[in-house]
This record gives structure tokens, C-alpha cells and sequence, in this order.
């Protein structure tokens, strides 16, 4: 079973619907005989209604420090108002969509790994995924929001990108795709086109590359060094090729 992932980053997603070429690619990866999974964030809707609500936005290394006031503010936006978003959007389009989070199934939980950043978690496999293999292979596009639960039951904010990491690991996913509103991995200003495994350790270390797109560039690491033959971030794709983005190599 080959498995694709797209991951769509929360200031990507007001385009779903009006001129995003997502379903073009959902329906292309089908037609080659993959199945899809996607997965989004929603940052930038997290901060907006934080904002609206008076709640304050604050990052350490790209990552939302998630208090108890932010945690419910995540839990709504995000596997509520965003998720159902994109599920209409695309059974709209013609894509058979299931709206989901990484609460759903009692298939995962995420335990905290720095106190510094609050309900915040990485996730981990709890149990059995074969209802979601059977979800797939019904062509059904399951739409995941990252949110998982601890094992006492508490709400934790997972970063979307560990998220796809976890999940392209244990389906073996073959490719993955980021898109987000920046086009590519920018050093000095300049798109890089192709980009090693090493030489993203070298950008880290030197703070050139930093904040949202650290965790994205490590989990990428991750996938590549576990097998993923083919990672893509950027911004628009085209279905000539891919109009700029960053793809990312293994070091040999």
C-alpha cells in the first residue's frame, strides 16, 4: 500500500476552495494508486482568535507555549471550526473527506516533553491503526487535526508537522508534501532547491534557519533518514512540475 501525506499549515488554509490546487493533487495521487492522509496545523487562526479573546501569543524555538487558557482555544479552533472547514471544502470538490484528530480512535497519545511550553506534546502510536487503513483504502481522505490527549485524559497541543512525522513512520509513507505560505526553506533570502539532511543541520546550528520551519526541517530529517523517498516543502504546486519549493535528500 503506497501512502501519501500533505500537510497544510494553518496559513495555508484560507485557500482551500478558491484557487488552491489541493484537490488537483489529492485526485493525482489517487490516480497514480496511493492513498492520501491529511494533516493540518492552524497557528495563525490559533493566534487570531487568541487575540480576539485576549489571550497572549508567545514561542520558544517556533513552538506555542500552550497554558491552560490556550490549550481550549486550540481544541476549538483547530479540531473544531478548522477541521470542519476543511472537510466541507472538499466534499464540496468531490473529495470523500473524514475529519479527525489524534484524539479519535484512542490510536495515539503524546505525552509532554518541556515544561517550558506547557500542554504542549509529542505524539506517539497507542494502539491499533487499522481502522485508519481501512479508512484509506476506501479512497476516504481522513483530515487530521494534531491535537492529541495524555494518558490521564488531559488536551495536549501537538505540533502538526510531528504529527505527520508519526504517521508517515508507522504507514510508511512514501511521500510527504508541506505546503505553506512560504516558498521553500530561505537561506540568505534565497530558495534552496534541493537540500541534504546535513546541510539542514549545518542551517539550524548557524540560526539560519529558525522558528516554525526548525520543526519541520527535523521531522523532515526524520522521514528521509526512515525511508520517505520523496519530501516537498513550499507553496504552490504545479501539475507541469513544481513551481519553486524546496525538496529535501538524504546525505550520503
Amino acid at each position: 500500500m503506497k501512502v501519501t501525506i500533505i500537510k497544510l499549515s494553518g496559513k495555508k488554509l484560507n485557500e482551500i476552495g478558491s484557487g488552491f490546487d489541493i484537490v488537483k493533487l489529492i485526485q493525482s495521487v489517487q490516480q497514480s494508486g496511493s492513498k492520501v492522509i491529511l494533516i493540518h496545523g492552524g497557528g495563525k487562526q490559533i493566534t487570531e482568535w487568541s487575540k480576539k479573546l485576549g489571550v497572549e501569543s508567545e514561542f520558544i524555538d517556533g513552538q506555542r507555549v500552550t497554558t491552560d487558557k490556550v490549550i481550549p482555544i486550540v481544541a476549538a479552533v483547530q479540531a473544531g471550526y478548522l477541521n470542519k472547514l476543511i472537510v466541507a471544502q472538499l466534499n464540496k470538490l468531490g473529495i470523500d473527506a473524514f475529519g479527525i484528530s489524534g484524539i479519535d480512535g484512542n490510536s495515539f497519545r503524546a505525552e509532554i516533553v518541556d515544561e517550558n511550553l506547557g500542554f504542549v506534546g509529542k505524539p506517539y502510536i497507542n494502539g491499533t491503526l487499522d481502522w485508519l487503513i481501512n479508512m484509506i483504502n476506501k479512497n476516504i481522505v481522513p483530515v487530521f487535526a494534531s491535537i492529541c490527549m495524555d494518558d490521564y485524559g488531559n488536551l495536549l497541543n501537538v505540533n502538526a508537522d510531528y504529527f505527520v512525522e508519526l504517521i508517515a513512520r508507522e504507514l510508511n509513507a512514501e511521500e510527504v508534501y508541506y505546503f505553506s505560505d512560504v516558498n521553500g526553506v530561505h537561506i540568505k533570502d534565497i530558495t534552496v532547491k534541493v537540500m541534504s539532511t546535513e546541510e539542514i543541520g549545518m542551517h539550524i546550528s548557524d540560526g539560519e534557519i529558525t522558528g516554525g520551519m526548525i520543526p519541520k526541517l527535523l521531522s523532515a530529517v526524520e522521514l528521509i533518514n526512515n525511508g520517505v523517498k520523496k519530501i516537498w516543502i513550499g507553496k504552490d504546486w504545479n501539475f507541469d512540475g513544481v513551481t519553486g519549493g524546496t525538496e529535501i535528500v538524504k546525505s550520503y
